[in-house]
This record gives C-alpha cells, sequence and structure tokens, in this order.
C-alpha cells in the first residue's frame, strides 16, 4: 500500500503544489520564494523521512504571511490524505530535540482532532526573510488541516534561528514517530473507538 498524496491549492493570495510520500526517504524538492522557510521544510522532510515536493507561489511583496500559513493548509491537507484510515500507524510520537541553547518538546497525536498547543518562545525577529512568528501559523495549519494533535514547547533557547528549527525538527521526528506502521498492530486501528 503506497501513502502518497499530492494535492493543488490556488487563491488570489498563493498558488501551492505539494506531492508527498510518507515512507519516503527524506528527499526534498522545495521553492517558496522565502529561503529560510525552504531550509525549514527540507529539514522536515529529511528528520520526518517523508519525501516532500512544494512549489509555492505567493503575494510575497505584502509579506511572507499567507504563503507560509498556506502552505501549512496545503502540507496538513497532504498528510491528512496519505495517512487514509490511519491503520496499523503507532498514532503517537514525541521528542526533545536540542539545538545548541535550543531545546524544543514535540508531541503528535494522529487523533484525527486537528489542534496545536504551543508555547514556544520565539523572538520576535526576521530570520532572513522569515518573520520567526510565522512559525506559529504554519504549525497552526498543519494540525489543523493533518487532523493532528501537535503540542510544540520550547524549554530553553535565545536565539530565534536554533529555537525555530529545533521546532520544525522535532515536529519532524515526532510526526515520523507517529506516523510509521506498527508492525505489531497488523492492519488494527490504533484506538478503542473503532475510527480515527
Amino acid at each position: 500500500m503506497t501513502r502518497t498524496a499530492a494535492i493543488a491549492r490556488a487563491t488570489t493570495e498563493t498558488d501551492i503544489e505539494i506531492s508527498l510520500d510518507l515512507d519516503g526517504v527524506g528527499a526534498a524538492d522545495v521553492e517558496t520564494g522565502i529561503g529560510f522557510f525552504d531550509h525549514m521544510l527540507e529539514a522536515f522532510a529529511r528528520h520526518s523521512l517523508i519525501d516532500l515536493t512544494v512549489r509555492a507561489q505567493g503575494d510575497l511583496h505584502v509579506d511572507g504571511h499567507h504563503t507560509v500559513e498556506d502552505t501549512g493548509i496545503v502540507l496538513g491537507q497532504a498528510i491528512l490524505r496519505a495517512l487514509g484510515d490511519k491503520r496499523g500507524v503507532r498514532r503517537f510520537g514525541s521528542l526533545a530535540l536540542p539545538m545548541d541553547e535550543a531545546l524544543v518538546l514535540a508531541a503528535v497525536d494522529v487523533s484525527g482532532r486537528g489542534q496545536l498547543h504551543w508555547d514556544v518562545a520565539v523572538p520576535p525577529v526576521m530570520i532572513g526573510a522569515f518573520d520567526a512568528s510565522l512559525a506559529k501559523e504554519f504549525f497552526i495549519a498543519l494540525a489543523a488541516n493533518a487532523g493532528i494533535t501537535l503540542h510544540v514547547r520550547s524549554l530553553a533557547g535565545e536565539n530565534a534561528h536554533h529555537v525555530v528549527e529545533a521546532s520544525f525538527k522535532a515536529v519532524a521526528r515526532a510526526l515520523r514517530q507517529a506516523v510509521e506502521a506498527d508492525p505489531r498492530m497488523g492492519d488494527a486501528l490504533p484506538s478503542t473507538k473503532g475510527s480515527l
């Protein structure tokens, strides 16, 4: 069974196409027009082992908000589609990820209930052309559209680059655990309710 998806979404603000393979090797081909955001999505692919292709064009003459948020929407939709009925997945994943002075905890439940719980102290700065405050907007959109419960909490950190990058990598590693096949589950659903 292949766990792949391709989603396209066009609005008056953005035009985004994403394809992915949940059972990939972490290959990434990303173009969003925002260099640091490209770097974060490449890190996300590498650490989740999700093969990811992203083509995003947005109204960057306004700012990066629409491009970052809408990429989160489409990526979340693609993850949800690729997960299918979620049979046989581990469902939960968590990791505390260090990056120099930064330490970020991420925990994921592939629950069907899309929500973000964010307690990350990100300094309000620009990282290249990326507004650091947009990290939260990306993860709100990702969690809501992927139908995952996502907790992200910074335990330490001062440098915005380190804190944001640790957040993307921690979420990627936790998601990798959650969507992996659990050989002991077989094709059972990891829920007593009978649906996720």
